[in-house]
């Protein structure tokens, strides 16, 4: 990429989340959901270590911008129909936006689809928010998005306290 580095991609990607209202610590917070039973004396400090070093992660940074640019057209209206219809309205059958997910939380191994699939079933914190249809907002990326961060970062954690470091 011209004029593009990894630094700027990350910053970018970072900006983007901040702007759509999700926070490192409002991610953390779904971490210390989905592991406080599992870590004795979990601090969210070592949830918001562990999304930060997952969003360093260009694949992460990728599905991001890519993400939320997809849910951001949709809101203008500037998709074509009917894939439009179909992200504004986060149809059920639609599977793309979960398939991003897949590819983030695939970078730390079988645990992170488990997580996954539980906080995307609950929607707890932040997912609940990005879930309501009713700001009129469109997040059918973004939701899934968040939910493989933190299923990402769970699981990297999971695999440091069994002593795994390759993670």
């Amino acid at each position: 990429m011209i004029g593009l580095t990894e630094k700027s991609l990350e910053e970018i990607a970072r900006n983007k989340l901040q702007e759509r209202g999700v926070t490192i610590d409002s991610v953390a917070e779904l971490v210390y959901f989905l592991q406080k039973d599992y870590h004795e004396n979990l601090l969210i400090d070592e949830c918001r270590s562990n999304v930060e070093r997952v969003i360093s992660k260009r694949e992460v940074q990728n599905a991001i911008i890519t993400g939320i640019q997809l849910d951001m057209l949709a809101e203008k209206n500037m998709l074509d129909e009917p894939l439009l219809q179909i992200i504004k309205s986060d149809e059920g059958l639609y599977g793309i936006d979960e398939i991003f997910a897949l590819g983030i939380v695939n970078i730390y191994g079988s645990i992170g689809f488990t997580n996954y699939g539980y906080v995307d079933k609950l929607k707890p914190g932040i997912l609940q928010h990005l879930n309501d249809k009713s700001t009129g907002e469109c997040h059918t990326f973004l939701d899934d998005i968040v939910g493989a961060i933190a299923a990402a970062a769970s699981s990297r954690l999971a695999h440091r306290a069994a002593g795994s470091e390759a993670y």
